[in-house]
């Protein structure tokens, strides 16, 4: 009897060691998907495609497009309030060349739809990081990421203030806060 008694505690852990490991995978997968249907196209919430594969928003405003596009980077922005960031570029990664105009509320980064600019990228999560505007500078906070948000070479761990055309890098894809 002590035998099949044995037999039976050992099939029980086996069992139980491979449901933990399906538990595992099932949540790596989760954070890595986002939960969410796959996109052919990712670009920033509430714009349509426009047919040449750039945002319509950004399209509509040709002038502005070559500057961000073909001009200086950061600090010799044109007109009044150069200090003041106006604009979020991404510079780097699948959305290259998409532009948000910054308001009074927050820009959430990430993976999942509800994501102000969803990113297409497999090293993000789905709720990567947050923009939060604060007496008159912008700041960038991780919302517990799994691979990190780095401002220039360093990896932030508090909210932070983002300068003027300082690279935010969230797995391959970097973008600018731009006046």
């Amino acid at each position: 009897m002590p035998e099949v008694v044995l037999a039976v505690a050992r099939f029980g852990f086996l069992a139980l060691l491979w449901v933990f490991v399906f538990a595992v995978v099932g949540v790596i997968r989760r954070d890595l998907t986002g939960a969410r249907q796959p996109r052919l196209v990712a670009t920033p919430r509430g714009v349509p495609l426009a047919p040449a594969g750039r945002p319509a928003a950004e399209q509509s405003k040709p002038g502005r497009a070559k500057r961000g596009l073909f001009g200086g980077g950061g600090g010799s922005g044109g007109g009044g309030g150069a200090g003041v960031p106006r604009t979020l570029v991404v510079t780097e990664g699948a959305l290259t060349g998409t532009r948000i105009t910054l308001g009074d509320s927050p820009i959430t980064l990430g993976r999942a739809d509800d994501s102000t600019l969803v990113l297409n990228d497999d090293y993000a999560s789905a709720q990567h990081a947050r923009l939060v505007p604060r007496a008159g500078e912008w700041l960038i906070e991780d919302l517990g990421s799994t691979n990190g948000t780095y401002l220039g070479p360093t990896k932030i761990s508090a909210p932070t203030p983002v300068p003027l055309g300082a690279p935010i890098r969230i797995g391959r894809t970097s973008i600018e806060l731009r006046s």
